[in-house]
């Protein structure tokens, strides 16, 4: 029995680190086309972000917004917005994205966008969510590839996967030997999964619903 040939998608990464490298790596390995890279400014001392150097070494698009939104009224900037859209990408991907997405952007592409958060949804929303799993001693990590939508870690889930926690773990062990390897793989499976009309989209319950405030490095 053949495989099923997956379409390629035109899609735009949206995020940072290398976290995104490997997931941006594992999207064009199945086929899919890169079209542009949205990450964060260059750091003070004129550092990029790896995901920036990779797209550049590619000759892929790449924009370094330091908002997407006016901050004054919140409205989408309509040059950022301008420059995004022309790229016509098919689906926005968010491995790791620490800056807010305006819904119009989230919502522009064919296949809308999806983003990966490090926690079982709806439990744990918000941006701590591996350190508030081993603080309120859950037995169970994951994480949730889902649909982004106008709440915070609100919207429709596309998949999740989820390892025991057990009593020597820590937020690196979870994150270097499962979040991390699993989570990359998981995206590249995700963006297949819209590519070739496979993927779901589950509500979330509004029982078990969390959000916890982010934590600083020193606590």
């Amino acid at each position: 029995m053949s495989m099923q040939k997956i379409p390629p998608l035109r899609v735009a990464i949206i995020g940072q680190s290398n976290f995104a490298v490997e997931v941006y790596k594992g999207i064009q390995k199945n086929g899919h086309e890169i079209v542009g890279v949205f990450t964060i400014p260059d750091d003070k001392n004129g550092r990029e972000d790896p995901v920036a150097t990779l797209a550049t070494t590619d000759g892929v698009p790449v924009f370094k917004f330091k908002a997407w939104r006016k901050k004054e009224t919140l409205k989408m900037l309509n040059s950022v917005f301008e420059r995004y859209s022309a790229l016509e990408a098919d689906l926005n991907v968010m491995p790791f994205c620490s800056q807010f997405i305006p819904l119009e952007v989230l919502q522009h592409p064919k296949f809308k966008s999806i983003c990966y958060h490090p926690s079982i949804l709806p439990a744990h929303r918000g941006a701590s969510a591996i350190n508030w799993t081993l603080i309120q001693g859950d037995k169970e990590a994951g994480f949730s590839i889902f649909y982004p939508d106008e709440g915070v870690d609100s919207g429709p889930v596309l998949l999740q996967r989820s390892t025991p926690v057990y009593d020597n773990d820590t937020l690196d062990s979870l994150y270097n030997n499962f979040m991390y390897p699993q989570g990359i793989s998981a995206m590249v499976e995700a963006v297949n999964l819209i590519a070739t009309g496979t993927a779901p989209a589950v509500p979330q319950p509004e029982e078990g619903s969390s959000y916890e405030p982010l934590l600083n490095k020193s606590k």
